[in-house]
């Protein structure tokens, strides 16, 4: 059993046992408007403790809306949120106190050195003098910041300022930590250093709730997610379990001078399911090889045999026009 595949087994197994204690955020019949858009439509779901959920969507599916209202940041229409035990918006600002947010845009000080940025937000949750003295260096071992505490943020790259964001959202101790596309222009070695801190977390009991646009980290990091779009709950399960339910388990991914030609003749009476985006053939099927066995015969396509993943539910659920 992968290292997946076990988190999200020992978290399906801590789910059968928990009761409503263990629910960290339950939103329920979640409405918010703008105007006249309803951009987010009757959405429900909770998160217990110890998992990582993901909340997946296209550009305008609600994410954002959905974050800032748990968050107490806007009031919604409609609907019911507790986060940590507590009512929101009515007790927003204690809720907040024992969560820990990572936004999409870092707002570090610049400033104010690496540590004084920790120290100083600590002091928003007064966090007292010594508890910080203790609390910051393991932090910032945590987020492979040791030999930084005195750097100036703008001396720091974007994956160091990235990786300080996530220290800060733990100065608290938080009970949920809630990360807004945490990786989003980070090189790769940059966003398996914050996966590794991730999952180091969640191997420490914190729940994380994590919105996305990276397929691979949803199906790498959460152990359970929600995929919405205008607003409203498409699927919800572990990744595993959505992917095996929603779509073929083998892929052919065809390109080339040929690939259109061929799909339109061949590919088409071969495949389960077939989607032409630009000029790729994407061929879905419960078994690949008489695709495979035709296609070693032609060419002028080449092709690219994997199994399905997340990024292809995603797709089936959400369709591959462009959001703005």
């Amino acid at each position: 059993m992968n290292e997946t595949a076990q988190i999200e087994s020992a978290v399906s197994r801590r789910a059968d046992r928990a009761d409503e204690s263990d629910v960290v955020l339950r939103v329920d019949g979640l409405r918010k408007s703008y105007g006249d858009s309803e951009v987010v439509c009757g959405l429900s779901f909770e998160i217990r403790r110890g998992e990582c959920f993901g909340l997946l969507g296209p550009n305008g599916a609600g994410k954002t809306t959905t974050l800032r209202c748990c968050l107490g940041l806007i009031d919604p229409d409609g609907g019911t949120i507790e986060m940590v035990g507590e009512p929101v918006p009515k007790a927003a600002r204690e809720a907040r106190v024992r969560v820990g947010v990572v936004p999409q845009i870092d707002n570090l000080d610049p400033d104010f050195t690496v540590t004084e940025n920790l120290r100083i937000y600590g002091g928003y949750f007064k966090i007292d003098r010594a508890t910080l003295n203790v609390r910051i260096p393991r932090l910032l071992e945590f987020a492979g910041l040791a030999g930084r505490a005195q750097s100036q943020i703008r001396a720091l790259s974007g994956g160091m300022k990235r990786r300080l964001t996530l220290a800060r959202a733990l100065v608290n101790d938080p009970e949920l930590l809630i990360l807004d596309e945490p990786t989003t222009g980070l090189d790769p070695q940059a966003r398996h250093l914050i996966w590794d801190g991730l999952r180091q977390l969640l191997s420490q009991g914190k729940t994380i709730l994590l919105t996305t646009h990276f397929m691979d980290e949803a199906e790498r990091i959460a152990t359970r997610l929600a995929v919405i779009d205008h607003g409203r709950l498409i699927a919800s399960d572990t990744p595993r379990a959505l992917i095996a339910a929603h779509v073929e388990p083998e892929v052919v991914e065809v390109y080339g001078d040929d690939a259109k030609a061929w799909a339109a003749i061949h590919g088409r009476r071969l495949a389960h399911r077939l989607e032409l985006t630009g000029e790729t053939a994407f061929c879905y099927a419960p078994d690949a090889k008489p695709l495979l066995a035709d296609l070693a015969t032609r060419a002028g396509v080449r092709y690219l045999h994997r199994p399905a993943n997340l990024e292809d539910l995603f797709i089936k659920l959400t369709g591959r026009e462009l959001r703005d």
